[in-house]
């Protein structure tokens, strides 16, 4: 990714890792990934709106990828992602953005714009919805075997993964997360064993795909990766927040093959209560999509991302 330049800015005592593609006076498009994604999920998005004439960037948030490890990776929070967005955009002299989230940083992106709204010009959500201050239901009475509830437990995912390398366990939850069954473990299993070591890769996920991300994790490990999405905290932290609601236009891109679609409630979710909550709210489903839509059909989705940017800036 040639294109790309890459920085480190610090920010609330740690060095968040950047990569920028755009012209410095353009809108700006800040992109929040998922997990296991990392700034590199977004390269087709970045480099499109880049060429429409915005001004692209992509973190990695603490404890990710080239991005430094907070002190205490175990206190880590929701509410750090955001004031490190905050404070990033601060040192960068933005005063509005865009923001694109996918999966746990949707999640993030929906805390941020309800704290800081009016930094943000309008908001894409991918594979996950904008979600509400409370702990949506979905998260609660899992499964044994569901694997949010086997990485819940302490030490249980580590020690999961730390069976293998780092691009080995991308692999097995790359082929997992591109299912439209949700990843359930048997009782004598790990969730890496349910991955057969001959299974291929999606395929639009490339060996060079997997070894940028191998390599990403190789560095920063899974400890802080961990310990923010699947934590056993509130999926978002009551954080003062006294309207519930979004007031600036929105987008969200589900594949109709996502498994998240079949977490408790989702379904209801999407079709009730998300509307009430985000009244400028307009909602594409990708047929073939599976979570990872972004990566899997770059150009819809990148028609889609330039057509909301064009009526909204």
């Amino acid at each position: 990714m040639e294109e790309m330049e890459h920085k480190y800015i610090e920010v609330n005592g740690l060095k968040l890792h950047i990569a920028e593609i755009g012209s410095g006076n353009s809108p700006v498009v800040v992109f929040l990934h998922g997990f296991p994604e990392i700034w590199y999920s977004w390269r087709y998005q970045m480099i499109a709106v880049s060429k429409a004439g915005y001004r692209a960037i992509a973190l990695d948030f603490r404890g990710y990828g080239l991005s430094g490890q907070p002190p205490q990776p175990e206190k880590t929070t929701f509410l750090d992602l955001v004031n490190d967005i905050l404070a990033l955009l601060d040192a960068l002299n933005i005063s509005k953005v865009f923001l694109i989230g996918k999966d746990f940083g949707s999640a993030i992106l929906s805390l941020f714009v309800l704290l800081h709204g009016e930094r943000v010009s309008g908001i894409i959500t991918m594979g996950v919805p904008f979600l509400p201050p409370q702990a949506p239901k979905y998260t609660e009475k899992l499964p044994e075997g569901f694997y949010i509830s086997r990485w819940r437990e302490p030490g249980r995912a580590e020690a999961d993964f730390g069976r293998l390398d780092a691009k080995t366990v991308v692999r097995n939850i790359y082929i997992l997360f591109s299912r439209s069954e949700i990843p359930i473990a048997n009782e004598n299993q790990e969730i890496m064993d349910i991955v057969q070591p001959s299974t291929p890769l999606p395929p639009w996920f490339t060996e060079e795909d997997l070894s940028a991300y191998g390599a990403l994790y190789e560095n920063s490990g899974f400890k802080t990766a961990m310990q923010v999405p699947y934590s056993n905290r509130s999926l978002l932290e009551q954080a003062n927040i006294t309207d519930p609601r979004v007031h600036v236009p929105a987008l969200f891109i589900a594949g109709e093959k996502d498994y998240f679609l079949k977490f408790p409630g989702v379904e209801d979710y999407i079709s009730g209560g998300l509307k009430s909550l985000v009244p400028n709210l307009q909602m594409v489903n990708l047929p073939e999509g599976t979570h990872f839509v972004q990566e899997q059909l770059p150009d819809e989705v990148n028609r889609l991302v330039l057509d909301f940017l064009a009526r909204n800036s």
